[in-house]
């Protein structure tokens, strides 16, 4: 029997050209022209499923994007752990500004550069090779689900249905996803909490038409004009978001647990420096750790109207458009925080345009406990790997299945992820480490066991 060190190594080439395989396909869910790549996506990761040695591998049907599933159940006095994941990406836009093409994987200083490289196909195909190496050496301790799905990145709309109607199919107790971050390959960590998200986008609309800016000009509202002005209102001096009850149930950490938040390392000169910026932003009296993990936000994602185009157009837009995210932290309420957020971009909206509010999608916030026997087995596994006890952390994305699985499923999650928030999630130059790709694969089968030696 090989260990799991050894079996990486021996198999490293052929993990990594497995993966940019995967990387290739552009399987952008948000666009409906990627619809046949996505379905090309969604029966590769089927066949490597099967190939690992799942069983009932199927490619299921939803209303929109396929879900992948397989399973292997080995003894049902046994544990069962739910893997989920997402094979959908998002959009490679602004391709310009991408070093390398954005769907043929490059390595550069050890980094896999490509959409969807951290986020998530690198970090869920680390438990489908995992699961192989498990099931090639005989050292499968727990029954084990996949379920990897194909719309993570427009709001998992038919994933709560697939759910309801696979209840038993999908009974377990306790699911993983890879699909956050640590804090370095130095200093592991596990994201025990993760933003809700309420997201919108606004249209504002002045007159009938495009007007000619200098016959116009001065004596008709300028869509795009009146749409920074709301947008900049949604925000008072201090950065707090001025949108009346935005914070009524917004949950108040105590001294000490912040205190105990911001022990986690942090540079914040490395921050700035990285991203590039002379200073931070935000909220306040918060430090950057809390502004992006306990506190909620409100984020411009896009902001478009009149010519773009190349060169110079004099024109007043007839409408202007914003993409706006509110990611939410826990007891805020998705859909009340979308209506009040509807409510009160009407309220103060002049009488010279008019202006509509069109929900997206969203997801509520949730809190993973650190007290139970997966997030234990969790802790030891990081510990083996790295040598060094992972801290807890709160992350500032979503991901809206979370809350999801926990309503409908009754059972937590274990937020084991392998990447870093340098990996340029949803940017340009999307990246993710070759060794925290094979150290990931190095973790969980250790994870696997904890959880059956501890569950006994």
């Amino acid at each position: 029997m090989q260990t799991i060190k050894e079996y990486v190594q021996s198999h490293k080439e052929r993990f990594l050209d497995e993966l940019f395989a995967l990387l290739r396909f552009p399987s952008i869910s948000a666009d409906p022209q990627y619809k046949d790549d996505v379905l090309k996506t969604a029966n590769f990761v089927a066949e490597k499923l099967q190939e690992a040695g799942a069983d009932n591998v199927e490619v299921c049907p939803t209303a929109g994007n396929p879900i992948v599933y397989g399973e292997k159940l080995i003894n049902p006095s046994l544990p069962t752990v739910l893997i989920y994941g997402h094979y959908d990406v998002q959009p490679a836009d602004p391709l310009e500004l991408w070093d390398t093409p954005p769907f043929e994987p490059t390595v550069r200083d050890g980094k896999i550069y490509a959409r969807g490289a951290a986020d998530d196909k690198g970090q869920f195909y680390m438990h489908i090779k995992a699961f192989e190496y498990m099931m090639r050496n005989n050292a499968l301790s727990c029954n084990v689900k996949f379920m990897i799905e194909g719309e993570e990145e427009v709001g998992s709309a038919n994933l709560g249905t697939f759910v309801k109607e696979n209840k038993v199919r999908l009974q377990n107790d306790v699911i993983v996803i890879s699909d956050t971050s640590m804090i370095s390959m130095e200093q592991p960590s596990l994201e025990t909490g993760l933003r809700g998200l309420s997201y919108v986008e606004v249209e504002v609309t002045g007159p009938n038409r495009d007007l000619h800016s200098g016959v116009y000009g001065g004596a008709v509202a300028n869509p795009a004009t009146i749409l920074s002005k709301l947008i900049a209102s949604l925000h008072d001096e201090n950065n707090h978001i001025a949108i009346p009850g935005f914070y009524d149930d917004v949950v108040e950490l105590s001294p000490e647990e912040r205190a105990a938040l911001n022990q986690a390392p942090f540079d914040i000169e490395t921050y700035k420096s990285d991203l590039g910026i002379e200073d931070v932003w935000g909220e306040k009296d918060y430090t950057t750790i809390e502004r992006t993990g306990i506190r909620p936000t409100l984020e411009v994602n896009g902001i478009w109207g009149g010519y773009i185009g190349e060169g110079a157009k004099t024109v007043l837009p007839a409408k202007a458009f914003a993409k706006i995210s509110m990611r939410l932290v826990p007891n805020q309420d998705s859909n009340r925080i979308t209506e009040l957020f509807k409510k009160h971009f009407e309220n103060i909206a002049p009488h010279y345009v008019k202006v509509h509010v069109k929900p997206h999608h969203g997801g509520e916030p949730v809190v993973t406990p650190t007290d139970s026997i997966a997030y234990k087995a969790a802790e030891m596994a990081l510990e083996e790997a790295f040598l060094k006890k992972p801290i807890p952390t709160r992350g500032g994305g979503s991901i809206p299945i979370v809350a999801l699985f926990e309503k409908e499923l009754g059972v937590k999650t274990v937020l084991l992820g392998f990447g870093l928030d340098s990996d340029n999630l949803h940017s340009p130059n999307e990246k993710y480490g070759i060794a925290n790709y094979l150290k990931g694969i190095e973790t969980i089968p250790s994870f696997f066991k904890y959880y059956a030696e501890l569950s006994r």
